[in-house]
C-alpha cells in the first residue's frame, strides 16, 4: 500500500501529463506484478464494490478518534470529502506495515463483504492503525467504493506501453475488458498487458477480445466555416447519430461476444443481438449503436435504460423494448484486423457482408454542401437522433479520441435549455471541496399571475412555512417551486465563487452537507434528453444536465414552468 498511495500521491499532485507518465512508470518498475495488477484496475477504472457503508466507516472513526458526531460533520462541512475528513481526525499511532496492495484488496477488504458489524469494526480500525494519512485516505476511499483519481486510462495505457516496450495500441487492446466486474486482476493478466511478441507474430488474445474504441470530437464551429476547416463535404462520410449504447459484436469459433463501450461484457443482457450475429462469419468484429427500435423508428434513450436496469429478460420485457443493433464500421474481417483500412474501404466491406441479413447499416446521408446538412440537423430531434457524425473518407480506425489515425467528429445538435430557480446547494469534491458547485434546481408548478404571486412564494419559503394548501372555490392550485435537476458543471471557476458567496448568505437550513437557500438566482439549465420518472416529484427526468449561464437578466417570476418541461417532452 506505501507504494501505491506514493504514487497516488504523485499522479494527485501535478498536472503535466509526462509527470504522470513518470511516475506510473517508476510504480511499475518498482511494484509486484500482483500489486501492479491491482494498480492498473483502479487508475482505469475499475470500480471497488462498496464493503462497507460510509456511514459506518464514519462511525467507526469518531468511536476511534473518540469524538462527537457533531465534531466529525463540523470537520467534514471544512474539509469536503469524507475519506479526507477521517484521515485527519484518525489519531497518529501503531506502526505502518509494508503490506502490498493485493494483500490489502485479496485478503482484507474484499473478505469484509459479508462479515458480522462487530468482526468488521474491529478489523477496520485494526487497518487505519497500520497506515499513514494518505494510506488511511486511499483505504477509505477503497472500502467506500469511492476511489477517484486524476489520470485517463490512456495515461496509464501509454506508461505500461513505454515500460514494457510494447506498442501502445497493443496494451490498449490488451487492456480492453481488463476493468469488467466479473475478472479479478492478477500477475498472469498484468504481465500479458505488457509481453513483448516477436515482429510479425500475431498477438495471442482471448477468443472474445475486442478492440479499443475510437472516438469522435466535439464539432462545435459555425456551419459558414466548415469548408475552411473541415475542407469538401466530399471527403467526408455522413450519418446520423443514434443515441443508444456504442457497442462491438465479436464473432470467433462459433460463439458471440457483446461488448459495451464502457469495456463491459454484456452479452447475456441483450440475446437478440446474440440470434443477429449467429449466421455472421468467424473473425468478425462489427462496432454500432445498441438500440430499442420502435415501429417508427428509434425509440427514446430511456426506454433503453428500463431494459438495462432489469436483472431478468422475461418476454414481456424483450417485446416492449426489442433491440437491435445500428452497425456502422467493421474493424475485423475473416479474422484480419482492418482498422487500418481507409473509411471507405471499410464501408464498401460492412455493407457487402451485412447484405441480406437482419441487420441495421447506419445510412449515409448525401448533401450539396454543409449549409444544406446544417439545415437538415433541424430535423433531428424529430428524428430521435443527437445530431450528424461526420467521418473523413481517407481516416483509419483510430484508438481512443485521437487525431493521429483519422479524424470523426460529432456534431451534435444544441441541448434543450430551461430557466431555473436555484434552490439547494452542496460543496464539491477534490479542488472544489470547500466550494458550493453541486446545485438542485426547481420550476414553477405553474405560470405566476404576477411577481407579486411569485415574491409571495419566495417569502413563504425563506419563512419556512409549508406549502399552502388549495383553497375552497381557487380556480388553480397555489403556486410552487418544483425540484427537478441536478447540476454541477458548466460554470467557471470565478462563477462558481460568486454563486458560492451568494450561497453563504442566502442559507435557509442545513441538511448535512446539504444547504436550502433563498430562492432568487436564475439558471439556464441544459440538457441532452428528457423523458417521465415517476420516481421524481415532478413527474420529470432530464439526462446530462449542465448549467449554460447564469441569468442575471431573468427576474424570478420569468423562470419555466412544469408546462414548458412537458412541451419538451411532447
Amino acid at each position: 500500500m506505501k507504494r501505491f498511495s506514493r504514487l497516488f500521491s504523485e499522479l494527485d499532485s501535478t498536472t503535466s501529463t509526462n509527470a504522470k507518465v513518470e511516475a506510473l512508470q517508476r510504480y511499475f518498475g518498482e511494484a509486484p506484478a500482483q500489486d501492479a495488477a491491482w494498480a492498473v484496475y483502479f487508475l482505469s477504472g475499475g470500480k471497488p464494490r462498496q464493503v462497507v457503508a460510509t456511514a459506518r466507516l464514519r462511525v467507526l472513526a469518531c468511536e476511534l478518534a473518540g469524538i462527537s458526531d457533531w465534531l466529525f460533520e463540523e470537520c467534514y462541512q471544512a474539509v469536503g470529502d469524507l475519506a479526507e475528513t477521517i484521515a485527519h481526525v484518525l489519531p497518529r499511532e501503531g506502526e505502518l506495515s509494508d503490506v502490498g496492495l493485493a494483500t490489502w484488496v485479496e485478503e482484507r477488504l474484499l473478505p469484509l463483504r459479508g462479515m458480522g458489524e462487530e468482526d468488521i469494526a474491529v478489523r477496520i480500525k485494526a487497518y487505519w492503525r497500520e497506515l499513514d494519512a494518505q494510506g488511511r485516505f486511499l483505504l477509505t476511499k477503497l472500502v467506500g467504493g469511492g476511489f477517484r483519481v486524476g489520470v485517463s486510462k490512456l495515461l496509464v495505457q501509454r506508461a505500461l506501453a513505454a515500460y514494457g516496450g510494447v506498442d501502445a495500441r497493443r496494451v490498449a487492446q490488451r487492456m480492453m475488458g481488463y476493468t469488467d466486474g466479473k475478472s479479478t486482476p492478477s500477475a498472469e493478466r498484468y504481465l500479458a498487458l505488457i509481453a513483448q511478441v516477436e515482429e510479425g507474430v500475431a498477438d495471442i488474445q482471448d477468443e472474445g477480445q475486442p478492440y479499443p474504441f475510437f472516438l469522435a470530437h466535439q464539432l462545435d464551429a459555425p456551419p459558414e466555416v466548415f469548408s475552411s476547416k473541415l475542407g469538401p463535404v466530399a471527403d467526408w462520410q455522413v450519418e446520423w447519430k443514434y443515441d443508444g449504447i456504442r457497442g462491438q459484436i465479436v464473432k470467433r469459433s462459433g460463439k458471440v461476444w457483446v461488448w459495451s463501450r464502457g469495456e463491459e461484457l454484456v452479452t447475456e443482457r441483450f440475446p437478440e443481438l446474440v440470434a443477429l450475429a449467429q449466421p455472421l462469419p468467424d473473425g468478425t468484429v462489427l462496432d454500432g449503436e445498441i438500440l430499442v427500435w420502435g415501429a417508427t423508428g428509434p425509440a427514446p434513450f430511456s426506454l433503453l435504460q428500463q431494459r438495462i436496469g432489469r436483472k431478468t429478460l422475461t418476454k414481456k420485457v424483450l417485446a416492449d423494448a426489442p433491440v437491435t443493433f445500428m452497425a456502422y464500421d467493421i474493424l475485423e474481417q475473416d479474422r484480419e484486423d482492418i482498422r487500418a483500412r481507409p473509411q471507405r474501404e471499410r464501408r464498401a466491406r460492412l455493407e457487402a457482408l451485412l447484405e441480406g441479413t437482419q441487420f441495421r447499416i447506419s445510412p449515409i446521408e448525401f448533401d450539396a454542401s454543409w449549409l444544406e446538412f446544417a439545415k437538415r440537423r433541424q430535423q433531428s430531434r424529430e428524428r430521435g437522433v443527437e445530431g450528424f457524425m461526420l467521418k473523413r473518407l481517407d481516416a483509419a480506425y483510430g484508438t481512443g479520441r485521437t487525431k493521429a489515425d483519422g479524424l470523426w467528429w460529432k456534431w451534435k445538435i444544441d441541448p434543450m435549455a430551461i430557466d431555473c430557480v436555484l434552490i439547494y446547494a452542496q460543496a464539491g469534491h477534490g479542488r472544489r471541496a470547500s466550494v458550493y458547485t453541486d446545485y438542485t434546481f426547481a420550476v414553477w408548478s405553474r405560470t405566476p399571475a404576477d411577481k407579486a404571486e411569485a415574491d409571495a412564494v419566495i417569502e413563504a419559503i425563506a419563512a419556512r412555512e409549508p406549502p399552502r394548501p388549495r383553497a375552497e372555490g381557487e380556480s388553480q392550485p397555489p403556486l410552487q417551486l418544483v425540484a427537478f435537476a441536478k447540476a454541477y458543471s458548466g460554470l467557471t471557476d470565478e462563477e462558481f465563487r460568486q454563486v458560492d458567496a451568494i450561497i453563504r448568505k442566502t442559507t435557509l437550513e442545513k441538511f448535512g452537507p446539504v444547504r436550502s437557500v433563498r430562492p432568487q438566482l436564475v439558471f439556464e439549465l441544459g440538457f441532452e434528453g428528457i423523458n417521465r420518472s415517476p420516481r421524481h416529484k415532478s413527474g420529470i427526468a432530464v439526462r446530462f444536465p449542465r448549467m449554460l449561464r447564469i441569468r442575471a437578466d431573468k427576474p424570478l417570476h420569468e423562470a419555466n414552468t412544469l408546462q414548458d418541461l412537458d412541451s419538451l417532452l411532447n
